[in-house]
């Protein structure tokens, strides 16, 4: 049983004589973990006793006892919020001071706090500190009075709330913590830290990124000066055309796409969450003010610093008022090749197509655009494909940005699927650097 704030831990063996071997080991040649040197004794405990199955993985708890070792850094729900939720669904986190910084974290399931478990235990929030060491906790539900920065309800939104953009850097789990404080704002991108590689719970490489750059502010009173946000508002959308996949599809040409939530009390009105707010800059100058579907698109920084999913609804069409996004292998920037490769490029006539299976021709994408009732592209080019290659690309020109805009808005990541095929494709558009045909 580890003891982190002690810097001991418990170790109970099988037998006495095992006991006696380890300590006169430990007494006749020097042991060191992680260049510490480690002291072996025995213990005034005759056994180690655990909360009631409290570490047992078929115990049946939901709630995680999270102890925050090296806490160099703020520990606030929402940087746990951050770190737990893509792994499982969060309802409560209580943080609490008594032994160090630990916190409860109530999953949505048994499941969820499973992965979340397997996923987390050992990792660093920020790289060299913060370390999370996890174990199941004893009660099964937590009991939350107000929304603030030691505890939330993610299920009870109008609870209290405090103000959360003051101050509040982007979090994510959580890139390299900033090097150096200084007042120019910004250190240099630092890489999010994967999943550990050992985990019981993996998942694929599709599903998780390896590597995202993420500038982090150098501190929060060098932020407080500036009005960048990874959150954008949007306004001016089309009520019956435009839903959160759709905003999607548009705005993850520009930066990854974390949450889009449209505001109930705004019609027309939508909030994203991007990456970080260099994506939200890039997003603002390329977006603010276009035309979709007969509406001009404003895009600004919001003054939230995060979509929580409250008062969610049911669109026009059919479809949710939000969507996360986090964890979706449609992002291009989820890695420094793949975002390597996007040219980021405003709004034009003609938009570059790709991942593509061979088998489709000029008319399979004439066809799609009216089944989707699109406007037609009035010129089309394929790329010479390698005889092995198993995807075809090329750019479609269209009669103005308007309607290479919708077209982009509504047709990216289409599923085609094709006969006897196992694994749909995903259809990718974006801007081409081509002006015509």
């Amino acid at each position: 049983m580890m003891m982190p704030f002690k810097r001991q831990a418990l170790v109970e063996f099988s037998t006495v004589e095992s006991a006696d071997r380890c300590v006169s080991c430990g007494a006749k040649e020097p042991v060191y973990i992680a260049g510490q040197q480690a002291y072996f004794n025995y213990s005034t405990s005759k056994r180690i006793t655990r909360p009631t199955n409290a570490d047992n993985p078929n115990s049946g708890n939901k709630v995680l006892l999270l102890s925050i070792q090296n806490p160099l850094y703020p520990i606030t729900t929402d940087v746990l919020y951050t770190v737990c939720n893509p792994i499982g669904s969060v309802l409560r986190i209580v943080i609490f001071k008594r032994n160090g910084i630990q916190a409860m974290v109530e999953f949505e399931s048994v499941q969820c706090a499973q992965k979340a478990k397997a996923a987390l235990n050992g990792a660093d929030i920020y790289a060299g500190c913060c370390t999370l060491k996890i174990e199941y906790a004893r009660p099964t539900r937590l009991n939350v009075i107000k929304n603030d920065n030691e505890s939330w309800d993610y299920t009870k939104p109008y609870l209290v709330r405090r103000d959360r953009g003051k101050g509040r850097q982007r979090q994510a789990i959580l890139g390299e913590h900033p090097s150096s404080y200084s007042d120019n704002g910004y250190g240099s991108p630092c890489p999010l830290l994967p999943l550990p590689g050992n985990s019981r719970y993996k998942l694929t490489s599709a599903d998780v990124p390896d590597m995202v750059s993420y500038p982090l502010p150098q501190s929060s009173s060098s932020y407080s000066a500036h009005t960048s946000s990874s959150v954008a508002m949007v306004s001016g959308l089309h009520s019956s055309k435009m839903n959160c996949t759709r905003i999607f599809n548009l705005f993850c040409l520009y930066g990854n796409i974390e949450k889009v939530k449209f505001m109930k009390s705004v019609p027309g009105t939508a909030l994203v969450e991007m990456g970080d707010e260099y994506a939200v800059d890039r997003a603002i100058t390329h977006l603010n003010s276009i035309k979709v579907f007969g509406k001009r698109l404003n895009v600004c920084v919001s003054k939230q610093h995060a979509v929580i999913p409250s008062q969610v609804f049911e669109l026009e069409d059919g479809s949710s008022s939000y969507k996360d996004f986090a964890m979706t292998r449609n992002n291009r920037f989820s890695s420094a090749g793949q975002a390597s490769k996007n040219i980021i490029q405003p709004p034009s006539a003609v938009l570059h197509y790709y991942n593509v299976p061979p088998c489709i021709s000029q008319e399979h994408l004439l066809r799609l655009c009216t089944e989707h009732d699109v406007p037609g592209f009035v010129k089309f080019k394929m790329f010479d494909a390698k005889p092995s290659s198993k995807t075809i690309s090329g750019l479609l020109e269209f009669d103005s940005k308007t309607e290479a805009v919708e077209v982009l808005t509504v047709l990216n990541h289409y599923q085609i699927r094709i006969p006897n095929g196992s694994n749909p494709y995903t259809l990718k558009l974006c801007f081409s650097t081509s002006s015509h045909l």
